[in-house]
């Protein structure tokens, strides 16, 4: 589980930095999918994490502004400040909290309830998804998006071939 929370990280990592090439004016341009405009995406990625692995502990959550953090600059404020509280969380991560559950009622009244082990897959599938947006309105701009390989990132141990 690990592995995959430090690739998004780094993959993230990657599109905040492809960012940097890109006028401020095309990263909030209105976008078709994903949530409005590639800063709103990386914004939605950030604050989706941070708020699940805080609500599966009981945690207290809120909704960040997204026009308080409007610029590559408070993207990457705002990731800083929201990672040592996730990383810490993910990093201590054990199969012991696997089947931990989490329940939350509905607007419309319904209680769903589901595994610790379920919201962290979410969690990195969710981002993992706005990732592929990403790379597609980049090759929109006409520029080549962040590598989306696991493979060759160093994240697991290494193996050596049986002889």
């Amino acid at each position: 589980m690990e592995a995959l929370f430090r690739y998004n990280w780094m993959v993230r990592k990657e599109w905040v930095q492809w960012c940097e090439e890109v006028s401020q004016e095309e990263l909030l341009a209105k976008r078709t999918g994903g949530v409005g405009s590639i800063l709103q995406t990386l914004f939605h990625i950030i604050d989706v994490e941070w708020s699940w692995i805080r609500l599966i502990q009981g945690k207290p959550d809120f909704q960040e502004d997204f026009e308080k953090h409007s610029t590559l600059e408070k993207i990457r404020e705002l990731d800083a400040r929201f990672h040592e509280e996730v990383e810490a969380f993910v990093r201590n991560w054990d199969s012991s909290k696997e089947n931990n559950l989490y329940q939350e009622t509905t607007p419309d009244g319904r209680i769903l309830t589901d595994t610790w082990g379920e919201v962290m897959r979410h969690v990195i599938a969710h981002e993992i998804h706005h990732i592929g947006q990403l790379s597609v309105w980049a090759r929109e701009l006409g520029r080549k998006p962040v590598s989306a390989n696991f493979i060759g990132r160093g994240l697991l141990p290494e193996k050596k071939l049986s002889e």
